[in-house]
């Protein structure tokens, strides 16, 4: 008789759990199906990703006050960020005129202010 109680609880707490499951999914369904939310959501997304790329711009326009200049490995080690990503941010800045390539290629080149 325990046994069948525990039984039925089991099964009931399953059935019920399943249900909150669809439930769910199906919500995610309807929003991600709504092209105005999913929309939304792109231009949310955007938004963060330039936020946090002008922050690290800006991180490195302080590091150079204090430094005067900055090479592409320091870009890599104060952000965090790979070789290219952190050549990426470099190239914007130079041409946003804010900083100057000095050299060529390789361990000579570092940038300055403008």
């Amino acid at each position: 008789m325990v046994l069948i109680i525990l039984i039925l609880i089991i099964g009931i707490s399953i059935g019920f759990f399943s249900a909150w499951v669809l439930k769910r999914e199906n919500a995610r369904q309807k929003i991600s199906n709504d092209p105005d939310n999913r929309e939304r959501g792109f231009k949310k997304i955007n938004q963060e990703r330039r936020r946090i790329k002008e922050e690290r711009k800006e991180k490195i326009i302080r590091f150079m006050r204090e430094k005067e200049r900055i090479t592409n490995d320091e870009v890599e080690e104060i952000l965090d960020v790979s070789d290219s990503t952190a050549t990426n941010y470099l190239d914007e800045l130079e041409k946003e005129g804010k900083i100057v390539q000095k050299g060529r290629v390789g361990r000579n080149v570092f940038y300055i202010f403008r």
